[in-house]
């Protein structure tokens, strides 16, 4: 063990440390350039799609809303992850403070739950503008968008907050190292000296009801969607409807694709590199958030006009 290891408080561990790939410095340079080059990818597509919707008038409407929101959670995801990660590599900072790290843990957990429920309302948007487009205005409005904030923001804060009190009342006696990127619940919670039992079964209890509900409502919209746009007799409305869900539907599979895989290596964990599960959780951090506005904004014409508009006044 290092000296930071066998550094504890009177009260226990005063601090971590995130012990990312250590054990593999060619996966960390490896791996620093093309992470910090989707980092800024991520970060800079979001913002310009959110300048964008805020300067145009002609956006700011319900599904442009959506939008922004999914934006704003992609950067504050990648913020509060993939900085870190980087100074790890770059210039090993591994420590940070007690606090910290149950901080960023709520805030990944509330952020990530947040970001499962915008899908699923984008996909409602989705199914009501194809299934019901005489019913759209008076469906998705302004008061629609108000009151899905209130219930993501309450459900998705209220949920998500026992899980790094749960690890923070734990009792850290000993090892302070986490081998991980991330400061996960079980990952952290693992290091204590008492029982982490009821952690363990309200991350798999609560972490896969929310996720899992939404993921079954997202399936079923598009489902709806897709035997609506097969019934359809304009001739390239279907292949319009298709391209558009569809890439929105590969997306979001996708990104669950690459957390369901994770959980699997992190079951099976004698199976397979110990690298694995922790590159996969990087992953899901930051590809998502670097996709998410090509597909979501990029490719709906009317925010690629704006866009156009912009940089041509610039």
């Amino acid at each position: 063990m290092t000296a930071y290891q066998n550094d504890t408080s009177s009260d226990g561990v005063s601090y971590f440390l995130l012990n990312c790939l250590v054990r593999s410095p060619h996966w960390q340079l490896w791996l620093s350039l093309p992470l910090s080059l989707i980092f800024f990818l991520a970060m800079g597509a979001n913002t310009i799609l959110l300048i964008t919707i805020r300067m145009e008038a002609s956006l700011h409407e319900p599904m442009y809303y959506l939008l922004s929101l999914l934006s704003l959670l992609d950067i504050m995801l990648c913020v509060s992850v993939i900085p870190k990660i980087l100074a790890i590599f770059w210039f090993d900072r591994k420590s940070i403070s007690f606090f910290v790290c149950f901080l960023q843990m709520f805030i990944r957990n509330s952020f990530q739950a947040l970001e499962s429920y915008t899908f699923m309302v984008m996909a409602y948007d989705r199914y009501v503008a194809i299934c019901h487009p005489l019913q759209y205005p008076s469906i998705i409005n302004d008061q629609f968008v108000i009151k899905a904030a209130i219930f993501i923001l309450t459900r998705n804060i209220l949920l998500p907050t026992p899980i790094p009190i749960l690890s923070a009342r734990l009792h850290y006696c000993g090892e302070n190292v986490i081998e991980n990127c991330i400061y996960a619940n079980m990952s952290v919670s693992r290091l204590s000296c008492d029982d982490d039992t009821v952690n363990r079964l309200y991350q798999f209890a609560g972490g896969w009801t929310v996720l899992d509900s939404d993921l079954i409502l997202i399936f079923l919209s598009y489902s709806l969607i897709l035997r609506a746009v097969l019934r359809l007799k304009a001739e390239g409305a279907v292949a319009k409807a298709l391209s558009t869900c569809g890439s929105h539907f590969i997306l979001i599979l996708f990104s669950s694709t690459i957390l369901l895989v994770f959980v699997l290596t992190h079951m099976v964990k004698k199976e397979v590199s110990p690298a694995v599960p922790v590159l996969l959780n990087v992953l899901h951090n930051v590809i998502p958030a670097a996709l998410n506005p090509i597909v979501y904004g990029v490719r709906t014409q009317e925010i690629k006009r704006e866009i156009y508009r912009l940089l041509k006044k610039g």
